[in-house]
């Protein structure tokens, strides 16, 4: 493995799920086809989704913050003016905040079929939106290992990532629900400890041949190294509201790949003192609480205040944050989170002024569409 001083920089690209929605009703619009065909631009960064109202886009390859928001920033608005033309919104949430019950759900592909026969009602879940982030440049060995590194702290990205509060026209009673429906898939959560890139390849042949999964595509661990591009890919948070949220989780996942590969680079063992019981029971608690409640911490056992883990995450990562010219951003971010609260309790706090969810819908496509932060 290269030692940190020899290799290029790492690189980010950030994948974000959207939800089309009807401009007058606010409910899902099965649009995705349409609004697709209009925004694309043929450059590889807008695609389709599992459901038919939802799209998706891929930032290039980033080497910087600023260069990230920019580009998050362009597809967000070429996908909304394509949205706009359709009578439709562009909402970054990660669950649907009003569906009629029996819309229908997943888009008229075959794969879709195939999965819906498989796994039945799970595939509802597929309507839930996240924040993917990719890092790279890495071969297997690095993703591995710096997926066993990134374990302990996916609750806490969890937490800051919560933006799923309300599901079909109720309070779900969680931050992230996103989260917690998701871990009904049997390949889901946490990922399990990787001891090498054949290991890694094992388990999924293993994950394939017992029907537990179709293929690689549907390893839906909450990070896991790409088998189609060099790059560990963090999929652990909830899409995120603002432009901004979502640079912060590309920023941390880069700092704490970075963190990997140099203690790798130091013989040190990845994971160290974490108790991997805790790790399911960190993440419900990071799902239900977002940052407004408490974090259990996967190395004590000891429920501290979620904020506490996420100044511990800085500082495990400040080093590599500072070297990368990334950490005005997070720290200048949390900040304002620590004021206003993530993306679940922005949510609450629109619906307690006139208990009407249609304005959480209108608030969160105000801040998608970067008209307000």
């Amino acid at each position: 493995m290269e030692p940190p001083t020899s290799r290029s920089p790492l690189t980010m690209g950030v994948e974000e799920e959207f939800v089309l929605v009807d401009a007058d009703t606010l409910e899902p619009a099965a649009m995705a086809q349409t609004v697709l065909a209009d925004a694309d631009d043929g450059s590889g960064t807008m695609h389709r989704e599992a459901t038919r109202f939802q799209v998706e886009s891929a930032s290039p390859v980033a080497r910087t913050a600023r260069e990230l928001h920019d580009q998050l920033l362009r597809l967000r608005r070429g996908f909304a003016e394509a949205a706009a033309a359709r009578g439709c919104r562009l909402v970054a949430c990660a669950t649907p905040v009003l569906r009629r019950a029996g819309d229908p759900v997943l888009a008229d592909e075959p794969r879709r079929h195939v999965q819906r026969a498989r796994f039945g009602a799970l595939t509802e879940t597929f309507a839930n939106s996240g924040c993917h982030v990719h890092v790279g440049t890495l071969d297997l060995a690095e993703a591995v290992r710096a997926c066993d590194h990134l374990r302990p702290w996916l609750p806490t990205l969890i937490a800051l990532g919560a933006n799923s509060p309300f599901v079909d026209g109720t309070d779900s009673g969680h931050a992230s629900w996103r989260t917690v429906a998701g871990a009904m898939w049997p390949c889901s959560g946490i990922p399990p400890r990787l001891a090498s890139p054949e290991h890694y390849r094992a388990t999924l042949d293993t994950l394939i041949s017992t029907g537990t999964i179709m293929d690689a595509k549907m390893v839906y661990w909450d990070a896991r190294p790409s088998m189609t591009w060099p790059t560990l890919e963090v999929r652990a948070p909830d899409v995120a509201a603002s432009v901004d949220e979502a640079v912060l989780q590309a920023v941390l996942a880069r700092a704490l790949v970075r963190t990997a590969l140099r203690a790798a680079a130091e013989d040190g063992p990845p994971g160290s003192g974490v108790r991997d019981e805790l790790l399911p029971l960190a993440r419900w608690r990071a799902a239900r609480d977002g940052l407004e409640g408490q974090a259990l911490h996967p190395r004590t056992a000891e429920l501290v205040p979620a904020h506490a883990m996420v100044d511990e995450l800085v500082e495990h990562v400040h080093d590599d944050l500072r070297a990368a010219g990334d950490l005005d951003h997070v720290t200048t971010t949390v900040a304002r989170l620590r004021r206003e609260g993530c993306g679940a309790r922005r949510q609450r706090e629109v619906f307690a002024r006139r208990h009407r969810f249609a304005d959480v819908v209108r608030h969160l496509a105000d801040v998608t569409e970067a008209r307000e932060q």
